[in-house]
C-alpha cells in the first residue's frame, strides 16, 4: 500500500491548463481539455479552485480530482461505463 506523503501546495488555472503545485516543488501541468467537465468550463469556473489534502475541486463545474490520480496522470479524462 503507498501512502501520499506530498501535499498539494497550490492549483491554478494558467493559459488553458491547470498547474498543480507540491510542497516538494513538484509541479504538475494539464489541459483542461483533456477533462470533458474541465473542458466545457470558463475562465473563471476553472479557476475557481478547492485544495484539499486529498483533491481538487471546481465547485461551479462540479467535478473532483484526486491528488494521488493526477499524480498518476489521470486528469478524469477516462469514460465512465454507463450502468
Amino acid at each position: 500500500m503507498s501512502t501520499l506523503t506530498d501535499s498539494a501546495q497550490s492549483a491554478v488555472y494558467q493559459n488553458g491548463k491547470i498547474l498543480l503545485t507540491m510542497e516538494s516543488g513538484v509541479e504538475v501541468r494539464f489541459p483542461v481539455g483533456n477533462n470533458p467537465r474541465l473542458a466545457r468550463g470558463t475562465p473563471q469556473q476553472l479557476a475557481n479552485i478547492e485544495l484539499s489534502p486529498l483533491g481538487i475541486h471546481w465547485p461551479d463545474l462540479d467535478e473532483d480530482l484526486s491528488i494521488r490520480g493526477i499524480l498518476a496522470g489521470d486528469y478524469g479524462q477516462r469514460p465512465h461505463p454507463r450502468d
